[in-house]
């Protein structure tokens, strides 16, 4: 019979994304009240792959993925999400952008294997998690890149997102190396 075995902290990694550069800074405020202090910051980049978010909020997107110092539970996924939900709901319900989501706040957890997305949404390749979210492993860790699979979204296949989860992988790494939790 297999053991269990206790199963290290993972890397907590947030897509952030608007057209707005004081909603990204107040949702970046936020965060790290709630999450910690953020390690490391991807270069912004334009939301371009697809219009779908567009009616609910705006053209000309910037998106920009984040790390966060502290590292968590991998059974933290549902708990974030839910987080990240009542955040954007927040900042909407100010009624300061003209947009129904002026922010998109995406959590996802990077582990040495691979980095996974937290979704409201069921797909026959995503597993459910509890609290009404299902986690996808939208990319994998394969001789030394990340890898997309066939559902992988579009933004994610960008050589500046793969550059950027290789630093928080490396960053992660040494974060279980020195015993950091």
């Amino acid at each position: 019979m297999a053991q269990v075995r206790t199963i290290p902290p993972v890397l907590l990694v947030v897509a952030v994304f608007t057209r707005h550069p004081s909603a990204l800074t107040w949702g970046l405020e936020r965060l790290q009240e709630h999450l910690g202090p953020i390690a490391l910051q991807g270069e912004p980049y334009l939301f371009t792959q697809t219009t779908y978010y567009e009616r609910t909020m705006g053209a000309d997107l910037n998106k920009q993925l984040i790390a966060f110092r502290d590292l968590v539970s991998p059974d933290s996924l549902p708990r974030i999400k839910l987080l990240t939900n009542r955040l954007e709901e927040e900042l909407a319900q100010t009624g300061t952008y003209p947009e129904t989501r002026p922010l998109n706040l995406d959590p996802g957890l990077l582990t040495l294997g691979k980095f996974m997305l937290a979704t409201t949404k069921d797909q026959a390749h995503r597993i459910y998690l509890g609290q009404g979210i299902f986690a996808e492993v939208t990319l994998r860790y394969q001789d030394g890149a990340f890898v997309p699979w066939e559902w992988t979204y579009a933004d994610y296949r960008q050589p500046c997102v793969h550059a950027f989860l290789l630093q928080a992988r490396s960053y992660y790494r040494q974060r279980l190396a020195e015993g950091s939790a």
